[in-house]
């Protein structure tokens, strides 16, 4: 059953204010890092927010935990069921081990097999079923129902989004004057945190949404009016691929408060998490670069502007760095 939410009765900055007391004993509070190299490019301020240095590696921790450490003990005790293209089941097996419940997760056949090593690393308790991580999530919730466990969803919760919003609360405490932020995009689960809690704070702080080419699912719902159904190619940033759920609530915040999108090209991902490496010494994964090469794309709009860009996660296979190195 979908989970249903009214823009009207959301009051974001406080809930982020509450998933911020919530979870602050169980994340990091990630670095903002001046980047000399795009500031440069585009005469401008450019600003990284560094979620890859997260604990899991990814921004996902802060909305599972915030759900997670809302339920009850009764809850936790029959166990909990979520999918995953990885980070978001990094981050609840995580959980899992640091609060001692069980957790079971589903993934797309075809994740990403750096994120499901680590995964098993973790002890992970890993289930796979499709190739599409909305068939997954269609599976998975049949499943929970079934065995009376709770699901805890990807993006579509306010918990979720409101965790998630707590990567823009610390960033804007760590750097006063944002203009802009750029946000990668795929259940919409980040963006529409971020974009929720900025605007209750500043409605001046444009943010914009970063989308591969081969996944454009939110881009393209919002410029429907409706959620679509689509065919997502493979794409680098598998950790923004594949559908949206029917009456997703991010949606709605998207459509509401996000400012623009722009859609980056397989070649452009690549050359993102290139310059990274090369500039910042830092490896990031395809959904990170889009926020990177989001910027590069559309520079001359930002000159003497403060920038933020949020690198979502860092984990990429072996094999897919070298595709992308050696080429």
């Amino acid at each position: 059953m979908s989970i249903k939410y009214s823009l009207h009765n959301i009051d974001f900055k406080k809930e982020t204010i509450a998933a911020e007391d919530r979870i602050k004993t169980v994340v990091r509070e990630t670095p903002l890092e001046y980047s000399p190299a795009l500031s440069k490019l585009g005469e401008c301020r450019v600003y990284l927010k560094l979620e890859n240095l997260q604990k899991t590696g990814s921004f996902k921790l802060r909305g599972a935990a915030n759900f997670v450490l809302n339920l009850s003990k009764k809850d936790l005790d029959k166990g909990v069921v979520t999918v995953s293209s990885g980070n978001h089941a990094a981050a609840l097996t995580y959980l899992s081990n640091q609060f001692n419940f069980k957790g079971t997760i589903y993934l797309p056949e075809n994740a990403s097999t750096a994120k499901v090593d680590t995964l098993l690393d973790y002890g992970a308790d890993l289930k796979f079923y499709g190739t599409d991580v909305g068939d997954t999530e269609f599976y998975a919730k049949e499943i929970a129902q079934k065995n009376h466990q709770t699901f805890v969803p990807p993006y579509n919760h306010i918990k979720i989004i409101a965790g998630q919003a707590t990567v823009a609360m610390e960033l804007k405490n760590q750097l006063k004057e944002v203009d802009v932020v750029f946000a990668p995009i795929g259940g919409g689960g980040l963006a529409s945190g971020i974009a929720g809690y900025l605007k209750s704070v500043d409605e001046n702080i444009e943010v914009i949404g970063c989308l591969p080419k081969n996944s454009p699912v939110m881009y393209e719902s919002v410029k429907a009016g409706r959620i679509v159904e689509m065919e997502s190619k493979p794409t680098l940033s598998d950790g923004t691929a594949g559908g949206i759920e029917k009456d997703a609530i991010t949606f709605e915040i998207c459509k509401k408060y996000v400012d623009d999108y722009i859609l980056i090209s397989e070649d452009e991902i690549k050359k993102a998490i290139i310059l990274i490496l090369e500039k910042h010494y830092m490896l990031i994964e395809g959904a990170a670069a889009l926020s990177v090469a989001s910027f590069i794309k559309r520079k001359e709009k930002f000159k003497n502007k403060n920038v933020v860009l949020v690198i979502s996660g860092k984990k990429i296979s072996l094999d897919r760095l070298k595709g992308i190195l050696c080429k």
